[in-house]
């Protein structure tokens, strides 16, 4: 077995052209599940999520949803936060709106593990005017400035807020002097005009309607989208919460002021309607490492023409210490315009929508009004498209890189225990062979094919126990078929006491192969990471 297993390593295919093999992940607004589809447009996994607006998969492979609840304030409200295993189990369920703001729109896992979630504060039209809007521009009873909270989830339905950001802490005005906030607007970048846009809020208070959010780990920036200044904004994340309220302070001794707009520059008066470049747009997204374009930014600028929208990249322009500055040629912030667009005749998504770059340098777009996926090439050329057959709005869409999900974080040495494994490939990998393989020796360098695939495990003994007595007792289907719905399910099951205690504290990580139908090597997949406990 073992001599075959490492013959079955020893040659892979070559990659796919035109679309990236993956899945898209989604929660059609209109239905109960969130979806996991294949390049065949196959359902191969779905959650329970009815009521949920926005959803994205933690770096663990857990499910974060935004849920919609009842009386909602203004379009895009939630509420409330969950979290769900692969198994559908639900890990975390936090009520986020009370009396003091509303949770909405969109929803970041950071690294460590919390949660970036957007909220309005609920103020009233009083508060709005003593902070120096103009009571002209507001004649409706409520004012819902934009907030951010971080979020640490603490139990089951608690989480605690562990650092925010307020606009409101940021604001500037030029309509009167005896009240705070005034000074030059042109001034003062890196804040926000309190009276911009000039027209009156009437019905709702709702300001900014911000609408997305991401978060660069590189740099420590989150991104959000205001779309009624029809601008983007980053935030050094950096800061305290004190200096997040302050101009002062974080790596970019900048506080919580602005450190970089894009979009629209009338906002801050300096350029007018002519220099607007972005039009109610949706989702700013970094684009991450391994992927062409790694640190500029993809929204899907929603109105920029008549009846068209558009996806667009730019290129973040940072000075020598990676601060973004205020071009002095055009005295604003740049780029000037976009790297790379997309669009086509009848390419139009009045709201909603997503973009995202992919590690093949094509471009996943959600198309929310229209139900509608697409990927395309650098030079414009779709490669792939789905249309959701139930209808209905989807507000964002991810692709999905994780081909393998684990249902338990530690395995206990005294207790014993089972870790079961999830797979989730596509309707077209029906019949192909996967090997479960593990390491307690870490990750790093992997395993090099003679082939060239890289398996993410060093060999040790308990990689090669895998792989000599695959379905053994401890070892259930570790070795085994895909299903017709793109999917296996293995597990490792340790009786009490089996373990040794030395091996307490260590990680036992797991991957798998995948075959195809003639036993080369494929693919490797992601690794899951079990910590061995008393």
């Amino acid at each position: 077995m073992m001599r075959t297993a490492l013959m079955l390593m020893t040659a892979s295919l070559p990659p796919l052209l035109g679309q990236t093999p993956g899945l898209r992940l989604f929660a059609p607004r209109q239905g109960d599940h969130t979806l996991l589809v294949d390049g065949n447009g196959a359902t191969v996994h779905s959650w329970t999520s009815s009521g949920s607006m926005v959803v994205h998969l933690d770096d663990d492979g857990n499910l974060l949803c935004g849920m919609v609840e009842p009386n909602s304030s203004f379009l895009g409200t939630t509420g409330r936060l969950q979290r769900r295993d692969v198994q559908d189990n639900l890990m975390w369920d936090l009520m986020v709106s009370d009396a003091d703001r509303f949770m909405h729109h969109d929803i970041c896992s950071l690294p460590n593990g919390n949660v970036l979630v957007m909220t309005v504060d609920r103020m009233t039209r009083s508060e709005a005017i003593a902070a120096g809007r103009d009571p002209a521009l507001l004649t409706a009873t409520t004012w819902l400035p934009e907030t951010i909270l971080e979020i640490q989830q603490t139990g089951l339905t608690t989480g605690e807020v562990v650092w925010q950001w307020r606009v409101m802490d940021h604001i500037v005005q030029d309509f009167d002097p005896q009240l705070p906030n005034y000074g030059n607007v042109a001034d003062h970048p890196g804040r926000v005009d309190i009276n911009y846009p000039p027209h009156n809020l009437d019905v709702v208070g709702d300001w900014n309607h911000a609408n997305a959010i991401d978060y660069d780990p590189a740099n420590d920036w989150i991104i959000i989208s205001a779309r009624d200044q029809n601008e983007c904004w980053i935030i050094d994340h950096s800061t305290t919460t004190a200096e997040a309220a302050s101009n002062s302070g974080g790596l970019r001794q900048r506080g919580g002021d602005l450190i970089w707009r894009w979009g629209n520059p009338e906002c801050y008066q300096r350029g007018g309607p002519g220099d607007q470049q972005l039009f109610q747009q949706h989702d700013p997204r970094f684009i991450p490492p391994g992927c062409p374009g790694t640190g500029n930014i993809t929204i899907f600028n929603n109105r920029a023409l008549p009846q068209q929208s558009t996806v667009i990249e730019i290129d973040l322009p940072v000075d020598a210490s990676g601060n973004p500055f205020v071009d002095p040629t055009h005295n604003r912030f740049g780029p000037t315009g976009p790297v790379w667009s997309y669009t086509e005749p009848g390419f139009f998504s009045p709201y909603v929508s997503s973009a995202q770059r992919l590690r093949s340098g094509n471009t996943l777009i959600c198309s929310g009004v229209n139900s509608t996926l697409l990927e395309v090439t650098p030079s414009g050329e779709t490669v792939w498209s789905y249309v959701h057959p139930a209808g209905g709005i989807i507000f964002q869409a991810d692709a999905i890189e994780r081909r393998l999900w684990s249902n338990a974080k530690t395995l206990s040495v005294g207790n014993g225990g089972a870790v079961t494994l999830t797979h989730i490939y596509d309707s077209a990998r029906s019949g192909h062979m996967y090997y479960l393989l593990g390491s307690l020796a870490g990750t790093s360098p992997g395993y090099q094919c003679p082939s060239g695939l890289l398996l993410p495990l060093n060999p040790d003994t308990l990689f090669l126990g895998m792989l000599i007595y695959p379905n053994a007792t401890v070892f259930q289907n570790t070795l085994g078929a895909i299903n017709p719905a793109g999917k296996a399910s293995s597990a490792i099951i340790v009786p009490p006491n089996f373990l040794v205690p030395s091996l307490v504290g260590a990680e036992m990580n797991l991957s798998h192969i995948l075959f195809d139908t003639a036993g080369y090597a494929d693919t490797a997949s992601n690794v899951v990471t079990v910590k061995i406990t008393h």
